[in-house]
């Protein structure tokens, strides 16, 4: 699977639908095609002088799989030590990430017709790895566009 936009989600036409999560308290939706796995948090091998949004490597399965951390990857602070993670496991580029998260919600179905552009007071770093937003009853839903999340070509060397 490549790395999908919102309108090439599993829908009926008029909806979309996201796998849903939080980082931070912040509500954010991938587009449910992408995602492979959902973990609980898992041992993490550290790499030297990687990235410093790579938290390290996974063994899934057999599998290794590079983990990034979404608070360094959106420029939040680190999560609290001891405090509780999860992992979402999506593919991109026929590599699997491991996207390590706060906590995991539902899958949520959403109109189409609902869908907007990112808001100009979006935090820029956010803007420039989201496709665009939803209005909740629960809040904002910032949509994530993987392959730009897990692009650090015009991002800082380590």
């Amino acid at each position: 699977m490549s790395n999908t936009t919102p309108t090439a989600d599993a829908s009926s036409g008029n909806t979309r639908q996201f796998v849903t999560l939080t980082v931070k308290g912040q509500l954010f939706g991938i587009p449910v095609l992408s995602v492979q796995d959902v973990l609980a948090k898992q041992t993490i091998a550290n790499v030297p002088l990687a990235h410093p949004v790579v938290a390290g490597l996974i063994n899934l399965r057999g599998r290794i799989v590079t983990a990034i951390d979404l608070r360094r990857r959106m420029g939040l602070e680190d999560r609290p030590d001891g405090a509780d993670s999860m992992n979402v496991v999506v593919e991109h580029g026929k590599e699997l990430y491991s996207l390590i998260i706060d906590t995991i919600g539902d899958v949520l179905t959403v109109p189409a017709d609902k869908f907007e552009r990112n808001l100009a007071t979006l935090d820029p770093l956010w803007r420039s790895f989201s496709d665009g937003i939803y209005r909740l009853d629960q809040g904002l839903l910032v949509v994530l566009d993987i392959g730009r999340l897990l692009d650090f070509s015009d991002a800082e060397a380590a």
